[in-house]
């Protein structure tokens, strides 16, 4: 695909006319990273703002001890880092590149000039950070408030969700990323999914996993823990 091509298919410019689309691409810069690789670290200037071609990104924290705590999850068409925008700060996290991925990045000065001219952009934009806000706040609310099996309970209901109620799910991260996005380990994950799965309320099989019991999990994330 062509940069305008690979611009217009980003749900975040959806509907611009082919010269807002050109004036995008002509200041987004195409960049590459290597799985593990880091693509921007917690103190670093927020000069812009990314979007998620290919691959996956996580953004995540680190404690004073060095324990990582995992906030958010991007996937292609996906834009990461926008808080530069808006903030014109350092960033407030890392990220990282979870595997091969391909993200084009839009340099802060630039971007705001063109939301300038085009007010649908920056509506667009302040859709997304809505929603994305609501997803955090209930991602702190899970991890003060819930145990671990409610946690992860309340995560597959909401991929379910996202799948417009579809009760057949895959994971689309490894189990070691889930457990840190869900603030455990993997060792106390599988033994959770275990016990799901004995319960009935689950089928697990690697990263795919059946719901079976949609209001016993909906009990389970309200309640927090078995």
């Amino acid at each position: 695909m062509s940069r305008p091509e690979d611009v217009a298919s980003i749900p975040l410019f959806e509907g611009l006319p082919g010269d807002e689309v050109e004036q995008l691409s002509a200041i987004a810069a195409d960049r590459s990273f290597r799985r593990g690789e880091s693509i921007f670290l917690e103190g670093d200037e927020g000069d812009g703002f990314y979007v998620v071609l290919s691959g996956r990104v996580k953004v995540f924290k680190l404690s004073m001890e060095g324990k990582e705590q995992t906030l958010h999850l991007f996937g292609p068409g996906e834009p990461f880092g926008e808080v530069a925008l808006f903030a014109g700060r350092r960033f407030p996290a890392n990220a990282e590149a979870l595997e091969e991925s391909r993200i084009l990045f839009f340099p802060r000065e630039a971007f705001a000039g063109l939301i300038r001219q085009n007010p649908s952009v920056a509506m667009n934009l302040l859709a997304l950070l809505s929603v994305r806000l609501r997803r955090f706040t209930a991602l702190i609310e899970d991890l003060s408030l819930k145990e671990v099996p409610g946690r992860l309970s309340a995560y597959l209901l909401y991929l379910s969700r996202q799948r417009q109620g579809g009760t057949d799910l895959a994971l689309d991260v490894t189990k070691a990323q889930l457990a840190s996005l869900l603030g455990t380990i993997p060792e106390t994950l599988s033994r959770i999914l275990g016990r799901m799965s004995r319960q009935g309320l689950i089928e697990s099989d690697g990263r795919r996993i059946r719901i079976l019991d949609l209001e016993g999990l909906e009990s389970l994330a309200e309640g927090g823990g078995f």
